[in-house]
């Protein structure tokens, strides 16, 4: 798998065109979103629309960092300063960890209240939650409020060219990261547990799962919020390589209508491509083919 993400950097990288990795790398964040969508909501069957949120909750939080290094010396007591200037302002990576870490704080709290819900409630309450988070954020002056916050980009780095590039390797390396857990999570004892949660959760209680603890939480922008849930169930929910093949497909037809017709037939071409895989596909592509392989296995 990293081998083919290295191969497909350089493959991009060839033609030295950037808009390639503005569009790649909106295609691979994708590829990391839907596989965390699919943990929870593939493999344990809860439906969610928490995902935008704690994608909103960890690019706020280095937002916030960011203003704090550009603001240091307005903050803190000037005998503090010095010493926070070796420290900040924060590489991209450390930003990564840090907002990974602010989300799963948050997550674990959400979690530890709405881990007995099940179903529309479960829905609502994650619901609930991006609308509250949301709601802070856009009142939240340190942050930029509703006028938003203003980041100055870095220049050229070393071996990887432009800061986009940069970006590009960075979400090749977190998608990479994300399908081998999801794979990980699917074949271990853990996964067997989501499954049981999936088909039967009072079932699963009384064969001895633990439920409450194996239910993992993880759902601002509509576009994030409903990208993540539809692409891993066009790909198919009961495997690492359904959110994989969803996102690869809606993520391009995505783009390709971005640059063709207009980015405002985005959730447009979602909800057709969701009523007809409904209709023809209702486990996804990768259903699909397995149910065709099977077919013909048997004939």
């Amino acid at each position: 798998m990293i081998a083919i993400a290295t191969g497909l950097f350089l493959l991009i990288r060839a033609p030295d065109v950037e808009y390639f990795f503005v569009a790649g790398y909106t295609i691979v964040q994708y590829v990391v979103l839907a596989t965390a969508w699919n943990i929870l909501g593939g493999y344990t069957g809860y439906v969610n629309f928490g995902s935008a949120a704690f994608f909103a909750m960890g690019a706020y939080s280095t937002v916030a960092l960011a203003t704090f290094a550009n603001q240091l010396d307005d903050l803190v007591p000037e005998s503090i300063a010095p010493l926070l200037h070796l420290v900040f302002p924060l590489s991209i990576p450390v930003l990564i960890v840090i907002g990974g870490l602010v989300s799963g704080v948050v997550g674990f709290g959400m979690g530890y209240l709405t881990l007995r819900l099940r179903g529309a409630f479960f829905a609502i309450a994650t619901l609930a939650l991006a609308v509250v988070l949301q709601t802070l954020v856009v009142n939240w002056e340190f942050v930029g409020g509703s006028g938003g916050a203003y980041v100055v980009r870095p220049g050229e780095f070393p071996g990887l060219g432009s800061y986009m590039q940069y970006l590009f390797a960075l979400m090749m390396g977190l998608a990479v990261l994300a399908l081998v857990t999801a794979r990980t999570i699917e074949r271990s004892r853990l996964g067997y547990g989501f499954a049981a949660i999936r088909d039967d959760e009072l079932a699963a209680e009384a064969s001895g799962v633990p439920t409450l603890r194996l239910k993992p939480q993880s759902a601002f922008g509509l576009e994030y919020a409903v990208n993540s849930i539809a692409m891993p169930m066009i790909g198919g929910t009961m495997s690492w390589v359904g959110p994989l093949v969803g996102t690869l497909l809606l993520g391009t037809l995505q783009q390709v209508a971005n640059v063709t017709i207009s980015s405002a037939v985005n959730l447009l071409l979602v909800g057709l491509l969701l009523i007809g895989f409904v209709i023809v596909a209702p486990n996804g592509i990768v259903g699909l083919v397995q149910d065709r392989l099977w077919t013909r296995s048997r004939k």
